[in-house]
């Protein structure tokens, strides 16, 4: 078992087993094994119920008292998926990773992905134990296979890796950290082609420590994450290869806990992913993996694995997984302020935001609207030039070619495309002509007319627009529709979430700093209300989510941690429900990071059978200035394929090369 760091807290989920006694843990196996059949159930009791250290001691006892190999005889006892994850337990990890990577490079075709997951995540001492069991269990040279089995930079990095020599010492040098992000800019962004040598050589050697620093540091200097440029400039099983080194230095657990939810995610479960980093981690960071899992995922581990699994292999891995975080009592500090930072550190302030869109170079609106008249004369309609020149134009040169249109041929441009173009496309071509109040105001009357209520589209914009965005709203919905914007909310809408939309309709939140004595006060006041006291809560949590500052909220949302262990998020989907619950989570998750959660409603308007394509158009118009290129990095990190391509597979026509247009690039 591996050793926590002096004064670290043990993180894993499984123990020694207190009162041990090998022989009899071999008579137990004897027996379960003996006969017809075999008892399952004490097998994987009695294994995930010791440590890997006991194991080994059972496997020598086991062979004193019988002549005979324990992990053979459970091989021939027991099959399929169980048997891989009890005969994977009863290995030392070192020859549990050898095995995992024998198996990656032997026979026809190489498994890439378990080579990248192994060797970015394990530590100098661990990569040294691995190389030897390798050596020992197979009599070959584990860099040897690797590189017959592998080519180009993909294949330089892992031998960098298998070295085990990243660099341990916590204490940093300043201009170091300077030097790396110049030499990493230098061999990426600013270079015609790509120096992989610099990356393998930084990524593949510096501490930890020093590379979180570089990372920051490489945030401000280029405006964008180290991710962003790895995506660019690197391809294929070397990006990916590099961008879980990137993973694996910010946060160990935080990777194993994404590995582990796309190995459960949609149909079908990658069980050898599954098996290998629950026998793998077990000992080592599995409180923090399950913590992080459900921040990140809202669902517990364990739920998942009980949904996604079956039978005396379930029962397994639910044991090695340690326990529900979803079930009370089962919460840990330490690990929910590490859940914590994934977002704190990634948060929007820090970050420019920047559109897609932006004011088109020798730009001239006469050329323009002559141009958009010829497309519209006559027989037919050219749709790609008026979706060239919408989509390459900003908002406010936009305004100036309705103007010039109107002036040169005393026609209305919107009236003229909206006789021409039609359905899909025409709403998005319309929505870009229109000024961003006046298509959020048009947005919010579209929800509330008509039979029933589009209460998603309600929060969407009200909860994510600024203060000066909102005031805005409110003179166009005036201006275009001779009613107020609250009289329309209070005519459509009722109870807790009228009183929420009618708040943020004022657009009077807090525009200051953090507070943190104030924000103290503000956890401890929604942490104080009695669970199952609903309308209480509700009260208190409008009360500040409605009204404080973004970077107060963060603030509150750390506090809360404190005091509670719950991230605010789960608790309000936990003890709220309705609209209500729907607009408080959009509130939290866009003071948290505002282009995930549009990515969120990007992937979902276009994920299943059929596309939302009013919610999809809503956020394509409305983001494309402002904060659409973050949208698209937030949409790859999480769905692992880009906006464009996801664009490219659910849509068709002009709709889809007008959006594609607004997206502004393949990443």
């Amino acid at each position: 078992m591996a050793k926590p760091a002096q004064g670290a807290r043990y993180r894993g989920s499984i123990h020694d087993h207190p009162d041990f006694d090998p022989s009899q843990d071999a008579e137990a196996l004897y027996s379960a094994m003996k006969g017809f059949g075999s008892d399952k159930e004490a097998i994987l009791e009695l294994i995930t119920s010791r440590s890997n250290r006991q194991r080994q001691e059972i496997c020598q006892s086991y062979k004193s008292l019988y002549g005979k190999d324990l992990i053979a005889d459970l091989k021939y006892e027991l099959t399929g998926k169980f048997e891989r994850l009890i005969v994977g337990l009863m290995r030392p990890l070192a020859y549990c990773d050898a095995k995992e990577i024998k198996d990656a490079i032997s026979g026809i075709g190489t498994d890439e992905k378990c080579l990248i997951e192994i060797l970015a995540s394990r530590t100098n001492e661990q990569i040294h134990q691995l190389v030897a069991a390798y050596k020992d269990a197979y009599e070959r040279d584990l860099e040897s296979d690797v590189i017959g089995d592998t080519s180009g930079h993909f294949q330089k990095m892992l031998v960098v890796l298998l070295q085990g020599t990243r660099e341990e010492d916590d204490v940093v040098s300043e201009d170091l950290v300077q030097q790396d992000v110049q030499d990493l800019y230098e061999a990426g962004e600013l270079k015609w082609g790509t120096d992989e040598a610099q990356f393998i050589y930084i990524l593949g050697n510096r501490s930890k420590q020093h590379l979180r620093l570089v990372f920051d540091e490489y945030l401000k200097t280029t405006g964008k994450p180290i991710e962003a440029s790895i995506r660019g400039e690197l391809s294929g099983d070397f990006e990916k290869l590099m961008l879980a080194v990137v993973k694996c230095v910010r946060s160990t657990p935080e990777y194993f806990a994404e590995r582990l939810f796309k190995a459960m995610k949609g149909l079908g479960t990658r069980d050898n992913t599954l098996i290998r980093i629950m026998v793998t981690r077990s000992e080592l960071d599995m409180l923090d993996i399950r913590e992080i899992f459900r921040t990140k995922y809202e669902k517990s581990l364990y739920s998942m694995i009980k949904n996604d699994t079956s039978g005396e292999y379930k029962k397994a891995l639910l044991r090695l997984c340690g326990g529900d975080d979803d079930a009370a009592g089962q919460f840990f500090p330490e690990a929910a302020q590490v859940a914590y930072q994934m977002w704190e550190l990634s948060a929007v302030s820090r970050v420019e935001m920047k559109g897609t869109v932006r004011p088109a170079g020798d730009f001239n609106p006469d050329a323009d609207a002559k141009a958009l008249r010829k497309a519209m004369k006559g027989l037919g309609t050219d749709e790609d030039a008026i979706i060239n020149i919408i989509t390459h134009r900003s908002n406010a040169q936009r305004q100036q070619i309705r103007q010039t249109f109107k002036s040169h041929f005393g026609r209305d441009l919107m009236a003229d495309l909206k006789s021409e173009v039609s359905g899909d496309l025409a709403r998005l071509i319309l929505g870009l002509m229109m000024p961003p109040a006046h298509y959020d105001a048009k947005q919010l009357k579209k929800a509330m007319e008509g039979a029933g209520t589009d209460e998603k589209a309600l929060i969407e914009i009200l909860a994510t627009r600024t203060n000066a965005e909102i005031h805005a709203i409110n003179e166009a919905y005036k201006e275009d529709y001779h009613k107020s914007l609250e009289d329309a909310l209070s005519s459509d809408t009722s109870g807790h979430f009228k009183r929420i939309l009618i708040s943020l309709a004022t657009g009077n939140r807090e525009e200051g700093a953090e507070d943190r004595d104030q924000a103290a006060e503000d956890a401890q006041e929604i942490a104080d209300t009695p669970s199952g006291d609903k309308t209480s809560l509700e009260t208190r949590f409008m009360t500040i989510l409605c009204t404080r500052s973004y970077p107060h909220l963060r603030r509150v949302f750390q506090e809360f941690i404190k005091k509670t262990n719950y991230d605010v998020e789960h608790v309000i989907k936990k003890e709220m429900s309705g609209d209500v619950r729907d607009a408080f989570v959009a509130i939290v998750q866009s003071v948290k990071n505002k282009p995930l959660f549009f990515a969120d409603k990007l992937y979902k308007s276009m994920k299943g059978a059929g596309t939302d394509e009013k919610t999809l158009t809503r956020v394509m118009v409305s983001r494309s200035e402002t904060d659409l290129l973050n949208i698209r990095r937030e949409f790859i990190e999480k769905y692992d394929k880009s906006l464009h391509q996801a664009i490219e597979g659910d849509t068709s026509g002009d709709f889809r090369k007008a959006l594609l247009a607004l997206c502004g690039g393949e990443d």
